[in-house]
């Protein structure tokens, strides 16, 4: 039996995998190492996913996620040895690392991420190659959740946007300019709650501004990310929430761009546990 995880920044998928098929899941908030303290993911642990886990004895577990660099993976590492089976193999990698073995498997590709922050990377079939930094919803992260609610909140609350979209939103959403720069400048993963906005995008597409925002947006993602890698010679495929739910609109940035698509999913799950259904005799060092 083994146990994969893929964390973003809002939530995490938790998988218990046994000869290849998935047996159980679980979902718990997002374990980021870089804004959480190993006190907080272990708490996340010990109060919301241990309860609901079946067993606590895997023989090995992958956890992916974001924030999970090499000097944070050992925190990660650390937090999983103290709640599980001391002699179980454990493997930290980023989540990008998650996408690409979930969309190309052992095959060479481009894969994105496209969720609460984005990213992206050329995947030779076995590690990643190529890694244009996202640098953050701030300075980067261009075709996230994160940055299409900056950008829609940005356009809102300056008139950039016809006033019947303006009081739509704060109809859905009641909160006063205020509290939004509280949100964002003060309270703690601004990220999530700029996230947060994006289905009132969704659901307003066929809104011309709306619809500019969003294409706009993905466009400069692959301008401004994904271009620079080997494009013309391979597929790009894209994961996470935002891709998956936006599908339409980035089928349209990438074909103003020039850009063949690949796969489009939602979560890298099930190409994990078949990319891991051969532990212990293949697994990655």
């Amino acid at each position: 039996m083994i146990l994969i995880a893929d964390s973003g920044s809002t939530k995490t998928d938790w998988c218990v995998a046994e000869q290849g098929k998935i047996i159980q899941r679980i979902f718990t908030k997002g374990m980021n190492p870089f804004f959480q303290t190993q006190e907080d993911m272990s708490l996340e642990i010990t109060q919301h996913l241990l309860p609901q886990l079946k067993s606590a004895s895997p023989e090995a577990i992958f956890f992916y996620g974001a924030g999970c660099t090499a000097d944070k993976s050992l925190l990660v590492k650390e937090v999983l040895h103290t709640h599980f089976n001391k002699t179980a193999y454990i493997e930290v990698c980023t989540d990008m690392l998650a996408a690409a073995r979930g969309l190309c498997g052992r095959e060479a590709g481009i894969a994105c991420i496209m969720g609460t922050g984005s990213n992206s990377c050329y995947y030779d079939g076995n590690s990643i190659q190529e890694n244009v930094s996202p640098l953050g919803f701030i300075l980067g992260d261009e075709g996230s959740g994160a940055v299409l609610g900056k950008l829609l909140l940005g356009d809102l609350l300056k008139n950039q946007m016809p006033a019947r979209i303006k009081e739509k939103f704060f109809q859905q959403y009641p909160l006063s300019p205020a509290e939004i720069i509280d949100k964002v400048y003060r309270k703690p993963f601004p990220n999530r709650f700029l996230a947060s906005l994006s289905p009132f995008l969704l659901n307003n597409l066929d809104e011309p501004c709306i619809h500019h925002l969003v294409l706009n947006n993905f466009k400069a993602f692959l301008q401004r990310n994904v271009m620079q890698y080997d494009y013309s010679s391979c597929q790009v495929h894209f994961i996470g929430s935002i891709a998956f739910h936006y599908k339409e609109v980035l089928c349209e940035a990438a074909n103003e761009t020039g850009l063949e698509v690949g796969k489009i999913m939602q979560s890298p799950m099930d190409g994990l546990v078949s990319f891991h259904h051969s532990f212990p005799k293949n697994h990655i060092q």
